[in-house]
């Protein structure tokens, strides 16, 4: 398998698909592997023997649907698949149903490829490949690995491609990683920050989860911090030539570096400012709304007794 690909397309993924394998991953892998000590009725005696050495995780095939505009492939969504594990095939006609089925509702949406779970792509991923090869000429692959790496920062995606290689005289497809970003549209993040804000199933009060939601804008502003200090180090060795220089990546950085700008001009002011002043005014607003409630109730209060003391028989002074 060759490092990275020389094709020159650019991907484009959108996080459905991503939470569509990691759904049919943890389905698959639920329904396959129960708990092995299982409870005979009432009595509560195990009758499942405990294993020493755990199942190896079972792997989900489907396909991912989208569109290409010229050099650039955008995945939009994905669809599963029946995999045949002893024949190494797919069937055909679930698939073909299915591209029927979504060509109906998405008709501008493609067969792009497909997609498994693994550490990395294997051998037996090829007899796949190119089984898709008659719907798609060059399908792409992507690969969700479903272990957990507490020390990676990226996500476990990757995306690859097919090229035809000569290795020891013989013509053979390879796969090839590509790089890609995530594409979201306004549907799409909507359902994030609904999914980020819900509340917790343990009855988590509003303040940890704002602390919550405060810990993941520190992590990302962190995060921001150290791969500027990272591209900010790149480009001093870029200029004291310990480092060849390389005019791409300067281009996108140039292209970065034009949009701030934007952010400085008078409208941009204008705009910040008013909404600036409407936060403060709504949190006045709510301040002096909290004041009134709690000198209502200080008053009913007051009242109650006032008047529970007067039918006693007497009036005292009020301070």
């Amino acid at each position: 398998m060759a490092s990275s690909s020389s094709s020159g397309l650019t991907f484009k993924l959108h996080p459905l698909v991503i939470v569509n394998i990691s759904d049919h991953y943890t389905r698959v892998k639920s329904q396959m592997h129960p708990p092995i000590n299982e409870i005979n009725g009432s009595d509560g005696v195990e009758t499942g023997p405990a294993s020493s050495s755990s199942p190896p995780p079972p792997r989900v095939y489907g396909c991912v649907i989208g569109v290409q505009r010229g050099r650039t492939v955008e995945i939009f969504n994905s669809f599963e698949l029946l995999y045949d594990p002893s024949t190494h095939s797919l069937d055909r006609a679930f698939l073909e149903k299915k591209q029927e089925l979504y060509k109906k509702v998405f008709p501008h949406f493609y067969i792009l490829g497909w997609y498994s779970t693994g550490s990395d792509a294997q051998e037996s991923d090829m007899h796949i490949h190119k089984a898709l090869m008659d719907i798609n000429e060059s399908p792409v692959y992507v690969l969700l690995n479903p272990s957990i790496n507490h020390a990676q920062k990226d996500l476990p995606i990757t995306i690859f491609e097919s090229e035809l290689h000569v290795i020891d005289g013989i013509p053979q497809l390879i796969f090839v990683r590509s790089s890609y970003t995530i594409e979201t549209v306004e549907a799409e993040r909507i359902s994030v920050d609904h999914v980020a804000h819900l509340k917790p199933s343990d009855g988590g009060s509003a303040a940890t989860q704002l602390a919550a939601h405060l810990t993941g804008i520190h992590s990302a502003i962190k995060m921001l911090n150290s791969r500027i200090r990272v591209l900010h180090h790149y480009l001093l060795s870029m200029q004291k030539g310990d480092i060849p220089c390389e005019n791409s990546l300067l281009r996108q950085v140039s292209s970065l570096l034009r949009r701030l700008p934007a952010i400085e001009s008078e409208k941009f002011q204008d705009d910040f400012l008013m909404e600036y002043n409407d936060t403060l005014l709504i949190t006045y607003l709510a301040m002096f709304t909290n004041c009134s409630s709690s000198m209502n109730e200080l008053v009913d209060k007051f009242n109650t007794a006032y008047d529970r003391h007067s039918r006693r028989g007497g009036r005292t002074a009020f301070f």
